[in-house]
């Protein structure tokens, strides 16, 4: 979102699973961020998604101001990219990439029957996402019915629960929370059922950013083609 509302430049630090900003210095990851390496750049403003590793008392020892970033849904997107915009003085910018993505948004296509869905985040521990991931958002916004109705981001799951549930479509993420599943076709409790599986990305698909909208065409395109049959 940085990158897309032109102030990359401003960028002096940025976790390791980040793949923008070359010139920025790596200061650990999310989960254990390297608070002297974050010190030594001397920033004016840390972005943190969450305060359970990186608090906003830390970034005032440190003299800088802390912006928490924690959207679940596509609007709560926009809002945010409106406030980065200001803060970031590249306001124009966050106007017109706003419009660009609601006319994203306005390439829909309906669908005649909405496929029941879930989202794998993790198979070990089984985790799956809840309604207050962005993922469940996404899925909605993309002609979905998703069938987590929790309000958590993640919440633990069993074979059970999906056999319960009778998906149409099975989405499951591969990265750094799900580094090698076995593919949901291929488990035993879950090879039988008549499911469409689909595989993304984690660092594509779960974070939400700009790309998120990317992802509700992508499936949208998915859900359609299933609802065609």
């Amino acid at each position: 979102m940085i990158e897309k509302l032109g102030a990359g430049d401003l960028v002096v630090g940025k976790t390791k699973n980040i793949d923008l900003f070359p010139r920025a210095r790596v200061v650990g990851s999310h989960i254990r961020p390297n608070v002297e390496i974050i010190a030594s750049l001397k920033p004016d403003l840390i972005i943190a998604s969450s305060e359970r590793f990186f608090s906003r008392e830390i970034a005032k020892k440190l003299k800088a101001d802390f912006y928490l970033y924690d959207p679940r849904t596509l609007d709560q997107i926009l809002r945010e990219i409106k406030n980065l915009g200001r803060i970031l003085g590249r306001e124009r910018e966050a106007r017109l990439l706003v419009k660009k993505l609601k006319n994203k948004l306005s390439m829909l296509k309906p669908l005649k029957r909405r496929p029941r869905v879930v989202y794998e985040v993790m198979e070990n521990p089984y985790m799956l996402a809840g309604k207050n991931n962005i993922v469940a958002d996404i899925i909605e916004h993309a002609g979905g019915r998703y069938l987590i109705k929790a309000n958590r981001k993640l919440i633990r799951a069993s074979v059970e629960l999906i056999l319960l549930l009778k998906p149409d479509i099975y989405i499951y993420q591969i990265g750094p929370m799900n580094k090698n599943p076995t593919p949901p076709e291929k488990r035993a409790g879950l090879r039988h059922l008549k499911m469409k599986v689909i595989r993304v990305k984690e660092l594509e698909f779960a974070r939400a950013n700009t790309k998120s909208f990317d992802n509700v065409l992508r499936l949208n395109k998915i859900f359609l083609e299933w609802a065609s049959r």
